[in-house]
């Protein structure tokens, strides 16, 4: 069975989604079945029709998040080595090219979300700055071709 990393604020968030789809989403969805099914002939109704395809996601859902939270690799951030880059830390890059210097912290998959800030561990530059120490350059095969950056600091 694969372990799945993820920090301990990823592994709340996917527990509470969880919760919110067996407790809310679900049952407002079975209701959403019963008052189409109670509109009689169900094969020309759409909002049957609508119902039972939003089941099929929420089931799909519930049972995925099922998965990676029993599957979880809960790693403790807090404790995290500062000497070099690994899961969980926090790392200053500047764009050898432009200069610009950016932010992120290393992530599991599911957690990963660029716009705050978290990449994945799996992502070609989480999987190319692991094991790095500051000074170190990083090269990574972009959609656009190659970038270097310059790891600056572990945060």
């Amino acid at each position: 069975m694969e372990r799945i990393p993820i920090t301990k604020e990823g592994y709340e968030h996917l527990k509470k989604e969880l919760e919110q789809l067996k407790s809310v989403e679900r049952p407002k969805n079975i209701e959403a079945i019963e008052v189409a099914r109670a509109h009689g002939d169900l094969s020309e109704n759409a909002e049957y029709d609508a119902a039972k395809e939003r089941q099929s996601f929420l089931e799909g859902r519930i049972s995925e998040l099922s998965y990676k939270l029993a599957n979880a690799d809960v790693i403790d951030t807090s404790r995290v080595a500062r000497d070099k880059v690994v899961f969980g830390c926090r790392i200053l890059l500047e764009n050898v090219d432009s200069g610009d210097e950016v932010t992120y912290q290393l992530v599991g998959p599911d957690e990963s979300d660029i716009s705050k800030g978290k990449i994945s561990v799996s992502s070609p530059l989480g999987r190319a700055i692991l094991g790095k120490v500051p000074g170190d350059e990083v090269v990574v095969d972009a959609p656009g071709g190659k970038r270097c950056y310059e790891l600056v600091d572990i945060l």
